[in-house]
């Protein structure tokens, strides 16, 4: 996933922030298209599509693609793991709200504490920054409302991610004008086999895994794992794009880490829909 995130930032020099996402987008949306439409000629029901339940894919998949647009604002200006740490406080804070224990709100507190160092070490100079990472972290407490109400319409993960490539075709098709931003890309095949490996690497291939390793691991055990991705995030920024972390930007990302694990008790069953845990699809 943070390898896609990689990728995105060197094509950064090619497109804008914002192309990259719709390209992304357009790319995931192209594949599970095609993917989807071969598994319905096999015969295998995709479910029935009711006014609701695309209206709700459709905004799932418009709130999906805003908080990527904003996401690689967020990074085209801060260290990836930075703006991964930042952006958790959003599936940390639902968790909160959602649950009321003195755990998740002391998760809720780590991470905030996280964030506020992190944006003391980076506020000046990277503002504009710092608000595209809160305001991601926002869209994706968005993306779990909706996600779980889209959940709530699937009877099987086919459906979930029948659901999810609706979504990414209408958004591809609303966001189309920002194709005029993607500048030399178009005329470049090269340029655009990144593009489409960007979707796969960051949106079809996390999701398709997370659907096979949450029927065969537990809930606290998905949770510690979570919490390991803005951590990952940075080692991933720091061999390949050469990010190194202010002592204190790492203690900030060492605290979200540690809310992010804390904020789940252990035990119980695993949903099967990630964005009912606030899980991230698409960074």
């Amino acid at each position: 996933m943070y390898a896609g995130a990689a990728l995105a930032v060197g094509l950064f020099a090619e497109a804008s922030p914002a192309g990259v996402a719709w390209l992304r987008l357009a790319g995931a949306a192209a594949v599970l298209a095609v993917w989807r439409l071969v598994a319905a000629r096999a015969g295998r029901s995709s479910g029935r599509w009711t006014g609701r339940r695309v209206a709700l894919a459709s905004a799932f998949g418009l709130v999906t693609a805003a908080m990527n647009i904003v996401f690689y604002e967020a990074i085209a200006r801060l260290p990836l793991g930075t703006a991964v740490a930042v952006e958790f406080s959003g599936p940390v804070l639902v968790a909160a709200l959602g649950s009321r224990t003195g755990r998740d709100w002391s998760a809720l507190g780590l991470v905030v504490a996280g964030v506020a160092l992190i944006a003391d070490v980076r506020l000046e100079g990277s503002l504009v920054g710092v608000l595209c990472a809160l305001g991601a972290a926002l869209l994706w407490a968005g993306y779990i409302v909706l996600g779980t109400r889209v959940s709530a319409g699937s009877d099987s993960a086919g459906e979930g991610i029948d659901g999810l490539a609706l979504g990414f075709v209408v958004a591809t098709v609303v966001l189309s004008p920002l194709a005029l931003t993607v500048g030399r890309v178009a005329d470049s095949p090269a340029l655009l086999g990144s593009a489409l490996a960007l979707g796969v690497l960051s949106s079809v291939v996390p999701y398709v895994l997370d659907q096979v390793v949450l029927r065969r691991v537990g809930r606290a055990r998905f949770a510690l794992l979570l919490a390991l991705l803005p951590l990952t995030a940075t080692v991933v920024g720091l061999v390949g794009l050469a990010q190194v972390p202010a002592p204190l930007e790492a203690v900030g990302i060492a605290a979200v880490v540690g809310g992010v694990a804390l904020r789940r008790e252990p035990g119980g069953p695993a949903s099967n829909d990630p964005s009912a845990r606030g899980e991230p699809p698409v960074d």
